[in-house]
């Protein structure tokens, strides 16, 4: 459905004459300058500012405080993408539009860096007690909770939640840095020095991270909600249970599903409850009502609040907030 939508954009586009090769659109950006660079959602816009400085144009497509999972781009923001230096996306299933967007511009594409093929990737996850969307929207029988909650990946379908990780962070901040200094090199040396300093914060972030979670007195967490944190996860050693993978698109668990986590609070005498950002709340207020746990937000850093970008937030900020409440959760 997203493909065909874009499709529509795209042909549209074409016939309005947004495919050329002047002027420039953004939602989000500081003033103009010579590089300019396009991302489609906070966590590589914010890489991108903290590396440029005050040296370049950065964008941000995705609307603050919009879902990133439901994004589709305009006739405005493919003319953004087209006008650009270097545009930088995520990759996978969500980002299936790109690849035509792109194709469409022929020659006058702009450079690309997908955050995808910065880091190894994993499978989207579906664990004990997690709500299967993929599999068993289909099924008509009545089968027990225990045969649809088997653990499984799903091999088609990598977790686009790189940058979850500071260690993959790291990463995609030194590819970020070179395709920067490679479309500007007058500046390459002052993107590298930035670049630097930045994966010092991230190092020192990963540090306490990783001093929080061997410190513990546990090691599960546990989302009334989607779980886009294989990445963190999989980094630390944490184990995990949530209604929801982190891709998606159900808002709703069946009863089977918050049974199963209630009785996981209680049996593991979990402190807390997590949602993620954006997040109605209202599986984990239902848990949390049953079990007296503490409901906390884990932020996944997908996109930030109108009011979060305008008070400064950050992916360190938040990453920050996230160390001080898994220190409370594992506890």
């Amino acid at each position: 459905m997203k493909k065909n939508i874009v499709s529509l954009f795209v042909a549209a586009a074409c016939a309005a004459g947004l495919f050329t090769a002047c002027g420039s659109s953004s939602a989000t950006s500081t003033v103009e300058h010579n590089l300019s660079v396009v991302s489609t959602i906070f966590p590589s816009y914010d890489f991108a500012r903290q590396i440029a400085g005050d040296n370049a144009n950065v964008t941000m497509l995705l609307h603050p405080g919009a879902e990133s999972h439901s994004y589709e781009p305009t006739p405005q923001d493919i003319k953004t993408i087209q006008n650009c230096d270097l545009f930088i996306y995520t990759g996978g299933e969500n980002d299936v539009w790109v690849e035509e967007i792109l194709e469409s511009m022929g020659d006058k594409k702009p450079a690309t860096l997908k955050m995808m093929d910065c880091v190894e990737t994993v499978a989207e996850e579906i664990v004990e007690g997690m709500q299967d969307s993929h599999d068993h929207e289909e099924d008509a029988d009545d089968h027990d909770h225990e045969d649809e909650i088997d653990e499984h990946t799903h091999e088609d379908e990598l977790d686009e939640h790189v940058w979850t990780s500071p260690k993959n962070s790291m990463k995609i901040v030194q590819a970020i840095t070179q395709a920067m200094s490679e479309k500007d090199p007058e500046h390459a040396a002052l993107y590298q020095e930035n670049s630097n300093n930045y994966i010092q914060q991230l190092e020192d972030l990963d540090a306490r991270l990783r001093d929080v979670v061997e410190n513990a007195a546990r090691k599960t967490v546990l989302f009334g909600d989607r779980f886009p944190f294989r990445y963190l996860a999989d980094e630390y050693g944490l184990d995990y249970y949530a209604a929801f993978s982190g891709c998606s698109t159900e808002t709703e668990a069946s009863a089977a599903t918050v049974a199963f986590l209630t009785n996981k609070v209680t049996e593991l005498q979990l402190p807390v409850v997590f949602i993620i950002e954006l997040s109605n709340g209202k599986i984990a207020d239902s848990i949390c009502e049953a079990t007296g746990a503490q409901k906390l937000t884990l932020y996944s850093c997908h996109n930030v609040t109108k009011t979060q970008l305008e008070e400064g937030e950050t992916y360190l900020s938040l990453m920050n907030q996230n160390v001080e409440s898994l220190r409370i959760a594992l506890n």
